[in-house]
């Protein structure tokens, strides 16, 4: 009898329930289903495509990066050269390589691979080349999580490297923001000479949304430009708006030069061990990270641009963020929001927000990270709240932790 009634269950509609699904709320255009992975190789070919570059990846596979890799080896048609190496090391190198080469460069890699590619993240930032380096984070330490996502690698992509050695940190918090941002970490790196740091994460990278195909022509275009006057060439004369060293391809006729990981003469690119030398390039390399944010947009603050409580975080955090500081907007709450896409250099006005604000929250997938540079930086407390599951934040922990702040 009991089987009997739950087969007459399963097997009668005479309990079937409608639902009805209300249309997306979306702009017309033609769209596509994207990951954050395959949106990043989108970004790529189309910066590649913009700036007139062949593109090189040199990556070794790695969870949850190594469909980057793949995808990219669909590209031949569009001049993509795919590199698998035997490391970590290798592939940066060869990446480096290609670069002095005269191509657009980048390599792939998620936390521990990030680990191996740190001296020669050193060498492209002496060389003063562009790269760009992909960090699809993930659970740590060591193998950790490779399947589940996490943002602790932000401190060393800030700060792991031997030396004084500043790179331009940026990130995306999603898939459609991944296009984005590889495009703009490309730019980043062609107009600067600097190597460049990407980062996403295994929540990004792996989930997909519909999405809406861009107009190309919104995006910042910028140049490759190749130096081959030899009148008074200096290699290490640079542009006094952004403070790029001049990029020469070998072989360039009268313009042969020094190149490598020892440090160099302030102009002629000599080798040179000289103390004063030594600083005044230290700084220089330095100042010309600084500058890259004279080139960034304004910020993005969601709301009003003060109040009782700022939202601040970075990356994955994006859509709980947003859905959280419209949730409390909804009820009246003098709440804002803002997620971060560069965080070295900030851009410029995201201290004087800051201090608009009584309160400033930043949840975040470790243990405090940017909460420890944005005190570093701005010499003002934020409150974090910290999640290290391997699972990204829901709303309601958002939502919850600002009722305690606003005494709710």
């Amino acid at each position: 009898m009991l089987y009997a009634g739950y087969h007459y269950g399963e097997t009668t509609e005479m309990f079937a329930s409608t639902y009805r699904v209300p249309p997306a709320k979306i702009e017309p255009g033609t769209y596509r289903n994207i990951t954050g992975n395959s949106a990043t190789v989108l970004g790529f070919v189309t910066a590649a495509q913009t700036c007139g570059l062949p593109l090189f990846i040199g990556s070794y596979p790695i969870t949850p990066a190594s469909d980057i890799l793949q995808e990219l080896s669909r590209y031949k048609n569009y001049g993509v050269v795919t590199f698998q190496a035997e490391d970590e090391i290798a592939g940066i190198c060869a990446a480096i390589g290609a670069s002095y080469g005269g191509a657009l460069r980048l390599t792939t890699t998620s936390g521990p691979g990030l680990s191996l590619k740190t001296e020669a993240m050193g060498l492209a930032v002496m060389m003063e080349l562009p790269l760009v380096i992909v960090d699809v984070q993930r659970g740590g330490p060591s193998t950790g999580l490779p399947t589940k996502p996490e943002q602790a690698d932000l401190l060393m992509a800030m700060f792991g490297r031997h030396g004084e050695c500043p790179m331009p940190v940026i990130a995306a918090g999603s898939p459609a923001e991944c296009f984005e941002m590889a495009y703009e970490a490309c730019r980043i790196a062609v107009e600067h000479m600097t190597p460049v740091i990407l980062l996403t994460d295994g929540f990004v990278a792996n989930s997909s949304e519909p999405w809406r195909l861009p107009d190309l022509s919104h995006l910042k275009p910028f140049f490759a430009e190749y130096h081959t006057d030899t009148e008074s060439f200096m290699p290490y004369q640079r542009d006094p708006e952004t403070l790029a060293r001049p990029w020469v391809r070998p072989g360039t006729p009268g313009l042969m030069h020094r190149i490598g990981g020892l440090e160099k003469d302030y102009y002629t690119g000599n080798v040179s061990y000289d103390p004063k030398n030594h600083e005044e390039m230290v700084h220089v390399r330095a100042q010309k990270v600084e500058m890259v944010a004279e080139t960034l947009p304004p910020l993005d603050v969601i709301g009003a641009r003060e109040g009782d409580l700022l939202i601040l975080g970075w990356g994955s955090t994006d859509g709980a963020i947003r859905k959280a500081v419209e949730q409390l907007q909804e009820e009246g709450r003098r709440v804002s929001g803002c997620v971060l896409r560069y965080l070295n250099p900030f851009q410029r006005e995201l201290g004087a927000t800051m201090r608009r604000f009584k309160k400033v929250l930043v949840p975040e997938m470790n243990t405090g990270q940017l909460r420890f540079l944005l005190s570093a930086k701005f010499n003002m407390e934020a409150i974090g709240l910290s999640k290290v599951q391997g699972r990204p934040f829901r709303v309601d922990e958002i939502v919850s932790r600002a009722y305690e702040l606003l005494g709710a």
